[in-house]
Order: C-alpha cells, then structure tokens, then sequence
C-alpha cells in the first residue's frame, strides 16, 4: 500500500522567513515597497563609495590654486660680526643687526603650466564621480531587476507547487480507489519535492541579493526590503546603434576623465619643456649699525641680490624630464583610445544583449508559453477522463512552469541591459 508523505506547505517555508525577519533588531517596522527609482535616490544620497569619490575631487580642486601660487617668500634676521669676548654692538664697525626677504621666482610659463596640469586633474576626478556615479545607478537597477525576477519566479513555483498538489492529491485519491498506479503517486511527490528544493533555491538567492542591494544603499545587510506589486511589463522599442555610439562617445564621463588626464599630461610635458629655463631669486635686507662707543655714528647697510640656477646637467636631468613626460603623455593618448574601444564594445554587447532579450522574450510570452499553458489545459482535460499519461500531465506543467519563469527571466534580462547600456551611453536613463 503507498503511504503518500506530506511535505511541508509554502505557507510554512514563508512562516519560517517571517520568523527569521521578526527575529532581526530591524524588522520591527513596516516594510515599505521599494521602487527602483526609490532606490536609486537612495544610493545617490548615501552611498559611501560615492561620497568617497565626492571627497576626493572636493580635494583635488583645492589643488590648482597652489600650484599657480609663488612660494612663500623667506624673512631673514641677522645678527653679523658680534665680538665673542663682550657681544657687544657698537665696539666693532662690523657688527650690525640685519633684516631680509628673499622671493623664489619661477620662470615665466612654470607656475601657469603647473595650475593648468593640476585643473586639468581637478576636472578628471570630477568626471570620475560622475563615472561612479553611472555605475553606481547600473548596479541598483541590476540588483532591484534581479530581486524583481527571484519574486516573480517564487510566484510561478508557489503556483505550480498549488496546482501539483492538487495533482498529487487526486492521484493519491484514485490510487487508494484502484484507479490509479502508485507510480503516478510517486511521481507527482518527486515533482513536489523538487519544486520544493527550487523555492528554497530561490529563498537563498534572494536575501543574498536583498543584503547585496542593502549595501549598495548604505543599509544593515539583514534589512528586510520588499518590492512593489509588478506593473504590466512594459520594454522600450531597440535604440539606434549609430545614434547610441555617438551618444557614447560625447556623454561617457570615463572618456572625458581620460581626455582630462591626457590634458594635464600635455601640460606636464611643456612644463618639463621649461626646466631648461632657470629660476631666479630675488632679495633685500638692510643693516643697522650702532653709533661707536665715543658717539660717532655708522652708516646703515643696503644689499640686494639676484640669483638663478644654472641647468648644467641638463643632459641627466631635464632632458631625461622631458622622455618621462612625453612617454606619460603617449600613454594617456593609449589609454583614452583604449577606452573609446572598450566603450565601444560595450555598447555593442549591450545593444546586442538587450535586442536578443527583448526578441526572446516576445517569443515566450507570445508563442511558447501560450502553448505550453494551451497543452497542459489539454492534457489535464484528457487526464481527467483517463484518456491521457499522468507523467505526460506532469512534464507539460513542469514546462509551464519553466516557460513562466523563462517568461520573467528574459523581460528582466532585457531591462538589465538596457541599464548597463544606459550606464555604457553615460546616461542614467535613456
């Protein structure tokens, strides 16, 4: 006689979350439906990696107008020529107090190359930002997609596992009757217990994917977050390839980070050009003498000076400045054209992604998924007049059940590509 073996029920598995939510310090208050564009305000708004990168362009420029400033000029006071037996002032005609300044003056050009080289990196750590910024927007969106496929695919296994148990039900019914086989019974409990693995396969995925999203909008990991009901699924039509290409290579802030550095890398090389030209040193001071022990008084000393620095191993030196300048510049120049290849290619592979995705999934809501729900319609009608194979009725719900979840997987597989090439165009939304 085969004794059916009752697993446990979905309401159970989702009794036991509930209770592992509850448990946790910050599932007291409700849960309140996170949309994407909710949650993308709230990466822009806290997210720690991109205050980092705000931080340190707010540092860089602050560093321009140091380089274009003069150095800091030097005060000097001296005491010269004081007798060591009585230090006194006025026994020798040599001995004065003296005060000086002198001011390092860069040649002409240095000082404005120096602050144009550093707006120049200023300008790229904006643009880095703004970079981070895309990707930042990229990931939420592929991690609040990703969340939205596991909700909808935990649907369509509840559905399924309703309508098998259903099944198995009815089959264990006419089995104990003498009407049906115990192998049709064992069947549709292997069924149920490999949906059962499934969902929890799911469950898993989804809070590894609920603390990843939590990170990314600077929450705790085990915060429990929740989507809004589905609207009804909606793609955009294909975009342009030569429109988007275009729009690309005018709007990606990674490629103007690189035309920045590559500016300042310029800057850097005519500076170096400069080294062979010298620096001057220009300065005063004045001496006062006191008068002699009998009264009579002592001119005050004037002196000033000019001085430069010789570039005499320019051979070892400046000219060697200007090699390493001029091969940092040549790898900017790689850099950035390796870059506009990359964006290239990425816009390709996404454009080529999202088409491919957004065709598939019209196929599968259109065709196959019709027809996989059009053949289990029929052969459970057959079934229930006895005119059909029990395992027959169980492969035609498993692919209903395969094809709803394809369903969902392709529509979100479209829409993650078309914000990775968003994020690839520059463009937080297209």
């Amino acid at each position: 006689m085969f004794c059916s073996v009752r697993l446990p029920s979905r309401r159970l598995v989702a009794a036991l979350l509930g209770a592992f939510w509850l448990a946790s310090p910050v599932a007291a208050a409700p849960v309140i439906p996170l949309t994407m564009h909710a949650a993308v305000a709230e990466a822009l708004a806290g997210n720690p990696g991109l205050a980092k990168m705000r931080a340190r362009a707010a540092a860089m420029a602050a560093v321009p107008p140091q380089e274009g400033a003069l150095p800091d000029p030097i005060f000097r006071f001296d005491a010269q020529n004081l007798p060591t037996d009585s230090f006194s002032l006025r026994k020798e005609d040599m001995t004065y107090l003296q005060v000086g300044f002198s001011q390092e003056l860069p040649f002409p050009g240095k000082l404005a190359l120096k602050e144009k080289a550093a707006a120049f990196e200023a300008e790229a750590a904006a643009d880095s930002v703004e970079e981070t910024r895309l990707h930042l927007v990229r990931d939420v969106k592929l991690l609040w997609w990703q969340l939205f496929f596991r909700e909808r695919a935990l649907a369509v296994v509840a559905a399924t596992e309703t309508k098998l148990r259903q099944l198995a039900d009815a089959t264990q019914a006419r089995y104990r009757v003498g009407e049906g086989s115990q192998q049709d019974a064992l069947l549709a409990q292997l069924e149920l217990s490999k949906l059962r693995d499934m969902e929890l396969e799911h469950v898993r995925l989804h809070h590894g994917e609920i603390a990843r999203l939590n990170a990314l909008l600077d929450r705790p990991g085990g915060q429990p977050l929740r989507l809004p009901p589905p609207d009804e699924p909606v793609l955009p039509p294909n975009a342009d390839p030569g429109e988007i290409m275009a729009l690309a290579e005018r709007s990606r802030p990674a490629l103007a980070q690189l035309q920045k550095a590559l500016g300042a890398a310029q800057s850097r090389l005519e500076l170096a050009g400069k080294g062979y030209y010298p620096d001057f040193n220009v300065g005063a001071d004045y001496a006062a003498r006191q008068n002699t022990p009998s009264g009579l008084g002592r001119s005050d000393f004037a002196n000033f000076h000019v001085s430069i620095n010789l570039p005499l191993y320019a051979g070892g030196k400046q000219a060697k400045a200007v090699d390493q300048r001029h091969s940092e510049l040549l790898q900017e120049q790689y850099a950035l054209q390796d870059a506009i290849r990359q964006v290239q290619a990425e816009v390709t592979e996404d454009l080529v992604g999202y088409g491919g995705a957004r065709e598939q999934y019209q196929l599968v809501k259109s065709t196959i998924l019709p027809q996989a729900r059009q053949t289990a319609a029929s052969l459970l009608s057959a079934y229930q007049v006895g005119r059909a194979d029990f395992a027959n009725l169980l492969r035609a719900e498993i692919t209903v059940l395969e094809y709803e979840t394809h369903h969902w997987q392709t529509y979100v597989q479209a829409q993650q590509a078309w914000a990775r090439l968003a994020a690839a165009v520059g463009k937080e939304g297209l």
